[in-house]
């Protein structure tokens, strides 16, 4: 009897013993250089796609709870590494066709923009991409986890002090801290999280200023087989406008829809973008 019980424990810990061992974790600037690699390929890939992104701000009190909501529906899609973003519905209602004519024409605008605007610097107010994040950020404490059934490398990071940047957005990745999930098969991000680690001042504080304590997250996943694509965006923004307004915001976006398209030039007071006829 002890022999039946012990054999099936026998094979199973030869099979467990049989199982590849992950090899160890590369250097860390090896590391982020590969990512770096592939990220910039997707971000490449993305300008063959368009997609809708969902966004919903809540505008909450201290206490945290909710005072004002509202969504906005995007047709997003990306031009010489730049998203763009056409706005097609407010709080679940189409735009009026006078709203539309004015959205057409600021995205014309942003389309030609983009197009004169290299792919590493970023658009006026528009984020920073993850492949300019990877580039100015220093990392430490890497370690390897299971990450939604994947084995994923994650490690914190801080705003590199003395990069060189382009504009607002990246002058703002100075001050912040977080941590990013690398797919270890993939060697792309899975999630990014980030926090303010001080407060930033427009115009020393006379404009606006973004709190310490802000956070914002970004995720991407296999959407499209082994295509990595945004699935997501959330955040907590704590701020003030022109010293006295108080603004506490939790934003949240989910991206879905895609499908290939193409950029058509077409007037102004039409779409900018267009489905391809390709599924």
């Amino acid at each position: 009897m002890l022999l039946i019980v012990l054999s099936p424990l026998g094979i199973a810990l030869s099979a467990a013993c049989e199982q590849p061992v992950n090899p160890p974790i590369p250097s860390i600037p090896q590391l982020i250089q590969q990512v770096q690699a592939r990220q910039k390929q997707l971000e490449k890939v993305r300008e063959n796609y368009t997609y809708t992104a969902l966004q919903t701000t809540q505008d909450v009190d201290s206490s945290g709870r909710v005072k004002k909501t509202e969504s906005k529906e995007f047709q997003a899609f990306f031009v010489h590494g730049h998203q763009i973003q056409r706005l097609v519905k407010k709080d679940g209602q189409p735009l009026s066709a006078h709203d539309e004519e004015k959205e057409s024409q600021r995205v014309q605008k942003l389309v030609t923009k983009a197009e004169q605007t290299p792919p590493d610097q970023p658009l006026q107010g528009q984020n920073l991409t993850v492949s300019r994040l990877l580039e100015i950020m220093e990392v430490q404490n890497p370690r390897l986890v299971s990450f939604r059934g994947r084995p994923t490398i994650v490690f914190s990071f801080v705003g590199r002090k003395g990069a060189h940047t382009h504009g607002l957005a990246e002058d703002i990745s100075k001050k912040l801290g977080g941590t990013i999930w690398i797919d270890r098969a993939d060697l792309q991000v899975a999630r990014l999280e980030v926090h303010f680690n001080d407060t930033f001042r427009f115009a020393g504080g006379l404009l606006a200023s973004i709190q310490k304590g802000t956070t914002f997250s970004f995720d991407q996943a296999p959407v499209q087989g082994t295509l990595w694509l945004p699935t997501g965006a959330e955040g907590m923004l704590q701020g003030r406008v022109l010293l006295f307004k108080g603004i506490r915001q939790r934003i949240q976006e989910r991206d879905s829809g895609y499908q290939v398209f193409h950029v058509q030039a077409m007037p102004v007071h039409a779409s900018a973008v267009g489905p391809s006829a390709r599924p």
